[in-house]
C-alpha cells in the first residue's frame, strides 16, 4: 500500500518523483525502467522513493493513472467546448478527432511507451477508463442530437474505437500524412454515422 504524503514538503517530493519516474520512462523505455534511475533523476535517495512507491510497478501505475486521466480532461473538455453534437454534421467529428490528437500528441514519447512497450496489463485498465468516459460523453450528446435511428451508445462507441486507433498510429507511424489530411479523412469517414 502506497503511503500518502501528509507534509506540504513530503507531496512536493511526491510529485518530483512521479514527473521523474515519467521522463524515466519515456527516456529510457520500460524494460531500462527502474527505480533507482527515477531516484536519481528526481534527486531523492532510494530510500525516500521507497516510503511512497513499493516498486517499479507502483511508479509506473501512478504514472499511466495520470497520463489518462490528463487526456481524458483534455478530451472532456474539448468535447464540452464544442457544443451540441451533430454526427450530420462533419464539423462534429472532425472536431472529436482533433480533440482526441491534440490530447494524445501533447506526450507521443509516452504514448509510444503505453502501446508499444508496456505489458498490456500494465494500462489495459488506464485505456478502457480514458474510453468509456469519452464514449459515455459522446453518447450523451449524441442523445441530446436527436440521434434516434440507431443506438447512440453504439454509435459513440465505434466513432471513439476507430478515431483513437487512427489517431494513435497517425502519431506514432507518422505516415507522412498531414494533420488536416488526416482529420478530413476521418470526418469522410465518420459521414456515414449521420444516417439512420
Amino acid at each position: 500500500m502506497r503511503r500518502v504524503p501528509q507534509q506540504a514538503r513530503s507531496r512536493a517530493m511526491v510529485e518530483r518523483i512521479i514527473e521523474a519516474a515519467r521522463t524515466v520512462l519515456v527516456r529510457d523505455g520500460y524494460e531500462s525502467f527502474t527505480t533507482n534511475r527515477v531516484a536519481d533523476e528526481a534527486a531523492v535517495s532510494p530510500g525516500s522513493l521507497y516510503q511512497y512507491f513499493p516498486d517499479k510497478s507502483a511508479l509506473v501505475t501512478e504514472v499511466m493513472d495520470r497520463w489518462s486521466a490528463e487526456i481524458s480532461d483534455r478530451v472532456a473538455a474539448s468535447l464540452a467546448a464544442t457544443g451540441p453534437v451533430d454526427v450530420k454534421d462533419p464539423g462534429t467529428v472532425r472536431a472529436i478527432a482533433d480533440a482526441l490528437l491534440t490530447a494524445i500528441e501533447s506526450d507521443a514519447g509516452l504514448l509510444r511507451i503505453v502501446w508499444e512497450e508496456l505489458p498490456a496489463v500494465r494500462h489495459r485498465a488506464a485505456q478502457h477508463s480514458l474510453e468509456n468516459r469519452v464514449r459515455e460523453l459522446l453518447a450523451v450528446y449524441l442523445s441530446a442530437s436527436g440521434v434516434t435511428a440507431r443506438d447512440p451508445s453504439a454509435r459513440a462507441w465505434v466513432i471513439v474505437m476507430a478515431v483513437e486507433n487512427v489517431a494513435v498510429r497517425w502519431v506514432l507511424d507518422q505516415p507522412g500524412i498531414s494533420r488536416e489530411a488526416l482529420l478530413d479523412e476521418l470526418s469522410a469517414m465518420a459521414g456515414g454515422f449521420g444516417a439512420s
